[in-house]
């Protein structure tokens, strides 16, 4: 059973108003209602965000003196960027089995809201208190687990994408990130402990819930709205 506290009741909440499976666009994937052209050009937005996440692990460690933390950001971070099976190499793949070079997804010029979800995220991470750099990263990967899952029984039922090197992304994420919300949740339940830290630290999660969320938004206004007009 999962350990909860009202504050940490308070900080899934505040999430949660803004959980990503529950925008229209991850909606659609699930429904198998979006074309692979439209997953296609999703992927070569997304990457944006799994280039730029390490350096928002990064910018957190930054801002940390506990030791201990320290040491489990850097985990995080290696697992990020360490070796042949990168996540952003990961990522790539993925795009790959959607038909996409690797070279349009890392040149693709990047929507708006692509743009400010990211700058968004850098910005809550370079936090001076990383709690609440700490708050955002939960906001993130406190999701992936469950959106990765469905992600890749989205992409088996309705598009018979199953090979293993197309949705590695998705797979290592189902299980990596049980690990890193189980452990950024403690954290922030046992160093989060005046009603001052709380409050800024839900503000800070809800804020990169947000930020996701709006991502999504940009993606659903420039590869779905124009579909619905035609």
């Amino acid at each position: 059973m999962t350990f909860t506290t009202p504050f940490l009741e308070a900080l899934d909440g505040s999430i949660n108003r803004h959980a990503m499976l529950s925008h229209p666009f991850y909606q659609l994937w699930n429904e198998g209602k979006l074309t692979q052209a439209i997953l296609a050009d999703y992927a070569q937005q997304y990457f944006a965000q799994v280039k730029a996440f390490p350096t928002y692990v990064s910018g957190v460690h930054s801002h940390c003196d506990d030791l201990t933390v320290r040491k489990m950001l850097l985990e995080n971070l290696v697992e990020e960027e360490q070796g042949v099976d990168n996540h952003p190499e990961l990522w790539l793949r993925f795009a790959e089995g959607l038909g996409v070079s690797r070279e349009a997804v890392e040149q693709a010029e990047l929507l708006p809201h692509t743009q400010a979800s990211v700058a968004q995220m850098r910005s809550l991470s370079q936090s001076e208190d990383y709690l609440q750099g700490m708050a955002a990263l939960y906001a993130y990967e406190s999701q992936i687990p469950d959106v990765a899952r469905t992600k890749r029984q989205g992409l088996k039922d309705f598009y018979g994408i199953t090979d293993d090197r197309t949705v590695s992304f998705f797979s290592a994420h189902e299980q990596a990130d049980v690990v890193h919300r189980q452990v950024e949740r403690q954290v922030l339940a046992e160093s989060c402990t005046t009603p001052e830290q709380q409050e800024k630290v839900l503000a800070a999660a809800e804020a990169g819930a947000k930020a996701l969320w709006h991502f999504l938004d940009g993606v659903y206004e420039a590869y779905i709205t124009p579909t619905l007009a035609a």
